[in-house]
């Protein structure tokens, strides 16, 4: 027990048996503490309020706005308590954003920023998404034959990760592989409530099929099955989680992990390149997966990225998760430590790349613009600003293929 914490009681009735609510034995504890020494029922009379103008819920209103009111001007602030907590505790000549007249250097050396935020990926993977600390079990992975295309071959994939808990997934590999080759991956996510297959066929608007045409352009590819498919299913899930200080990502960081590990393990896969793109939940995955793995070399982030502290607790926008049926959202003091240009940090200076189509209604432009615009300062600073991008197109919520493939080819070397 921490100093100067309260004391806790555990209360219950005869024989060990749970006690109800507003019990004697309850009360009595409760009266101990305040310094009179016994409880006495004065009367077995329900009081009754006598007010005549009084309305409870007016007043539960008034509480309720207040509540909001004042969550709303913390977002206010939340930009400046999140560089406080990291970017200027990080690099410290951040925090200067005068302008004094005078001449200086404008890059700075990125070792020591790097080095730094070590310590924040290892708080924001165990204090905020939350960390599982059982050893893994060997891959046992099985596999079967799904596709069997002109140029690739597809497979399902089973993978163990912890006991009862599992990865499965589709890869698709190369039919022109040479005999020692290595070649990058490309991990292609999913969004919301889908699976791996609407990604390599169906011609689905939002993916494109994405990853056939990345296996055609000779990438091995793989498509992992992430938990957030059930709607309230996977959020029951969530809600236990957090009952252990863990959330739906203490789950998905271990599977994909797991996934890494084994796909650096085949032979035809160059362990050091090995890309995440990933589309609306599984574009936050992008942000949060290789913000801790730094197993992926890159990532790209579709249809997703922007202010997620506003995202989640914007009570004046419509696309906030205060209008939406996503009540699994909020992770304890998020919006004072990382929203996603935080993470991008995690992310620096592997390569990383925003995909963002104008009529996408997950967020609007300017808060996507506004918040990419941090990433780009902290790569720009470093001389690093050809290692970022963010392509806007005219479209909805999708992966467009153009600029991140162009992207892809470009950081994975291939061909």
């Amino acid at each position: 027990m921490r100093q100067r914490f309260q004391k806790t009681f555990l209360i219950t009735g005869k024989n060990d048996q749970p006690s109800n609510f507003g019990s004697q034995e309850a009360l009595e504890k409760f009266t101990s503490i305040l310094g009179l020494r016994s409880f006495v029922s004065k009367t077995n009379e329900i009081p009754v309020d006598s007010r005549k103008a009084f309305r409870p819920q007016d007043r539960q209103v008034r509480q309720l706005k207040e509540i909001e009111d004042n969550v709303q001007w913390l977002l206010r602030d939340s930009d400046q308590e999140r560089n406080n907590f990291f970017l200027y505790k990080v690099m410290p000549a951040f925090a200067d954003r005068s302008w004094s007249g005078k001449p200086y250097h404008p890059y700075y050396s990125p070792d020591s920023f790097i080095e730094k935020a070590k310590s924040y990926r290892k708080y924001f993977r165990e204090e905020i998404l939350g960390k599982f600390d059982d050893a893994y079990l060997p891959f046992n992975a099985r596999t079967r034959k799904i596709y069997d295309k002109e140029r690739w071959t597809g497979y399902e994939v089973v993978l163990d990760v912890y006991k009862d808990l599992f990865a499965t997934g589709i890869l698709l590999i190369p039919k022109d592989l040479k005999l020692g080759e290595k070649r990058p991956v490309v991990v292609c996510q999913h969004g919301r409530n889908d699976v791996p297959r609407r990604l390599v066929e169906g011609e689905i608007y939002y993916y494109n099929d994405v990853a056939a045409k990345l296996a055609d352009q000779g990438f091995v590819v793989y498509i992992p099955q992430n938990p957030y498919r059930g709607e309230d299913r996977y959020r029951w899930l969530s809600r236990k989680a957090n009952t252990i200080k863990k959330t739906l990502f203490s789950f998905i960081v271990s599977q994909h992990e797991q996934t890494i590990s084994w796909l650096g393990s085949l032979p035809f896969v160059d362990k050091s390149r090995i890309a995440f793109y990933g589309l609306s939940y599984g574009g936050e995955t992008a942000m949060r997966v290789p913000a801790v793995l730094e197993g992926y070399c890159l990532s790209i982030c579709s249809g997703d990225f922007g202010d997620w502290s506003r995202k989640v607790v914007d009570t004046h926008q419509p696309a906030s998760y205060m209008h939406s049926i996503e009540w699994e959202m909020p992770y304890f003091n998020m919006g004072s430590t990382f929203s996603y240009a935080e993470m991008s940090y995690l992310i620096f200076p592997r390569p990383f790349m925003v995909e963002r189509g104008h009529d996408d209604r997950v967020q609007p432009d300017e808060w996507v613009a506004y918040e990419y615009a941090k990433v780009k300062f902290v790569y720009d600073k470093f001389n690093l600003g050809d290692k970022t991008e963010i392509q806007f197109f005219n479209g909805g919520h999708s992966m467009r293929l153009e600029g991140t493939f162009q992207f892809l080819h470009k950081h994975l070397q291939w061909p």
